[in-house]
């Protein structure tokens, strides 16, 4: 073979880029399938997150991208082939389309022999998908344009565009913010959402990997543990079907938000507490070591921004936005009982706190507690915020927890774990996770988890009890009685003692057992 045949060999072997449409043409065509983003991405090999970041305007590439065209073509042209008009026989006419609601033209009578019934229960309109008393052809809908129209405008939007008589025009999508009308919602009250809920994915995946693995609890275990991320990030998917925000995988983010070096920090402090008290009282005394269970679960309800965070300099704190904030901390004067709740910092001055530690200063520096100055304010980067937007996630992990723990299910157990930690280490920068990259997510987490221990602290201390350390996310250590603090047990809101020792005569001894790390 010449060098010419060799070069004509490769340039017939590179084929044309796949054609693609439009992010909103793509979404509206699996959801009129009625196909969830996990159905695609099985049959894809991809995640759900991925499915979710095409549809919002990313492009895969290479054999993806052909295999995803492929798919989008086959449901476009299924749903033109729907759409096309039967021809009539000569001794039976076609019936006239019925009328867009949102088009101006006046909506003309059903046509003769369409069959009208007015029912006794008003049904969802197939065209706006609330109540309409007639029924025509077999579905339900207005009869008079104004009414869709009036109801449309008051009320919810559209129903699923896939309900509908053969011989109708398709209505316009529903926007994106839409809700499912009642027509289109199944048993478990969401559209397109299939029967299993997300908590059944994980039993799930523990029976599968069981079963696999002919029982072996610690195989098993191990394969749940190394699939972790991929699955928190289905269960991340899953549970926000029907949700009324999207999640943005990959926005913009501040130069503060990105790493200094490759192997370097970017510039938030996260108030990570590592604070001993100095002085004990005098004598000997018994600690406890208290294991604050679950902390980065707790976490997950936490103010996260929505979207893409935006600057903004000189504007007081607005409670229905977080982010990061750069701020000049107050001077503390309570080091001697309680830690600062910014950390042990060295340098003073001016530094990138995120929303948790934020909220919890303004909250010490109300009128209700007084405990500092307030923080002064110098300029944010914010967004629109919530504080369930993990929420069907972490109820779903706490169910599944729970049960396990009542179960002794070990197996069960370590899988959540393994799922909710490893969820919020990679949620920046990682090469395990690459469907999410919301470093200022992983910073308000994990900062909620330090701000969350730091309250304990705080409430050990007004209950009487000293205050010996305070480490981490989920360690307490604590001299006196703390049963009448804290509930004990390994729920998510209980505690459980780590270890136990005597300090305050130049010798520590230490007994107990370790509790589970996060």
């Amino acid at each position: 073979m010449s060098d010419f045949d060799a070069i004509d060999s490769l340039l017939a072997a590179v084929g044309p880029e796949a054609e693609l449409p439009a992010p909103r043409v793509r979404r509206e065509l699996r959801e009129r399938a009625r196909l969830s983003k996990a159905q695609v991405a099985r049959a894809l090999g991809v995640s759900p997150s991925t499915v979710a970041g095409w549809e919002g305007g990313r492009d895969p590439v290479g054999e993806t991208r052909t295999k995803y065209a492929y798919l989008l073509d086959g449901l476009a042209a299924k749903f033109a082939a729907d759409t096309e008009p039967e021809t009539a026989s000569p001794a039976e006419p076609a019936a006239p389309p019925v009328s867009d609601p949102t088009a101006d033209s006046p909506s003309p009578e059903p046509a003769e022999g369409d069959e009208v019934e007015t029912l006794a229960v008003p049904e969802p309109c197939v065209l706006c998908g609330h109540p309409a008393g007639t029924r025509v052809a077999g579905f339900a809908q207005h009869l008079d344009v104004v009414d869709c129209r009036t109801t449309a405008t008051a009320a919810a939007p559209p129903a699923d565009p896939t309900a509908r008589p053969a011989n109708a025009q398709a209505p316009r999508p529903p926007s994106r913010m839409a809700r499912p009308s009642e027509r289109s919602k199944g048993p478990a009250g969401r559209a397109f959402q299939e029967a299993s809920g997300p908590g059944d994915l994980i039993g799930q995946a523990v029976q599968g990997a069981l079963a696999e693995h002919q029982g072996d609890v610690e195989a098993a275990t191990a394969v749940l543990v190394k699939r972790a991320i991929p699955d928190a990030m289905r269960l991340l998917d899953e549970s926000r079907k029907g949700a009324r925000y999207d999640v943005i995988a990959h926005p913009w983010i501040p130069d503060i938000l990105k790493k200094q070096t490759s192997r370097g920090a970017d510039q938030i402090w996260e108030a990570r507490p590592k604070w001993t008290r100095a002085e004990l009282p005098p004598g000997r005394h018994e600690v406890t070591t208290l294991d604050i269970n679950g902390a980065y679960l707790s976490a997950l309800k936490t103010h996260l921004p929505l979207g893409q965070l935006e600057h903004s300099t000189g504007l007081a704190h607005d409670r229905r936005r977080a982010g990061v904030h750069l701020i000049t901390p107050p001077e503390w004067e309570h080091e001697a009982v309680l830690p600062n709740p910014i950390g042990q910092r060295d340098e003073p001055g001016p530094l990138w706190v995120t929303e948790p530690t934020l909220r919890l200063l303004l909250r010490l520096s109300s009128p209700k507690y007084g405990l500092c100055e307030p923080p002064e304010i110098h300029e944010s980067y914010t967004s629109g915020a919530t504080e369930n937007l993990l929420e069907k996630f972490r109820i779903a992990l706490k169910d599944a927890r729970d049960t396990a723990i009542a179960e002794a299910d070990e197996v069960t157990l370590e899988y959540v774990k393994a799922m909710y930690s490893k969820f919020v280490s990679t949620m920046g920068e990682s090469n395990y996770n690459r469907e999410l990259y919301r470093p200022d997510w992983m910073h308000i987490i994990r900062s909620q988890a330090f701000a969350n221990l730091w309250l304990k602290a705080l409430k050990a201390h007004d209950e009487g009890l000293t205050v010996v350390r305070a480490m981490g996310t989920d360690e307490l250590h604590v001299i006196g009685d703390w049963r009448r603090v804290f509930p004990e047990g390994r729920g998510v809101t209980e505690v459980k003692v780590k270890d136990t020792y005597t300090a305050g005569t130049g010798t520590t001894e230490h007994t107990g057992t370790e509790g589970e790390e996060e």
